[in-house]
């Protein structure tokens, strides 16, 4: 699977504690070792965690490893990005994008900044 840095990683069996149950809104990339776009967009979502922490909550989960999220989510192309707020799905989005765009998309589900 394409890494991204300060991105954890989820499978079928921690999908539940690490997304369902956060306290935060959740960002779940479905990628794949064999996507291209996933690897574009690896980097943005390394900067997206670093700079949205404490607000969203970032991570991978392997589609290749981990069929049964993937199945019960429907997702079929990659990357698929899904924002879960308090254990529902909130967003969905397919495909790559530049950061702006995505911090722009993502910014309704984001919780409030400290002030």
């Amino acid at each position: 699977m394409v890494r991204a840095v300060d991105v954890d990683e989820v499978t079928d069996a921690t999908f539940g504690d690490d997304v369902l149950k956060s306290g935060l809104p959740v960002l779940v990339e479905f990628t794949a070792d064999w996507c291209g776009p996933c690897r574009q967009l690896a980097p943005v979502l390394s900067e997206v965690a670093r700079e949205e922490a404490g607000r969203l909550k970032v991570v991978q989960l392997d589609v290749d490893m981990n069929p049964e999220t993937t199945l019960r989510y429907g997702v079929l192309s990659m990357p698929t990005l899904i924002v879960f707020r308090d254990g529902e799905p909130v967003k969905q989005m397919v495909g790559a994008r530049p950061k702006r765009r995505l911090l722009a998309e993502l910014e309704q589900e984001l919780e409030p900044a400290e002030r």
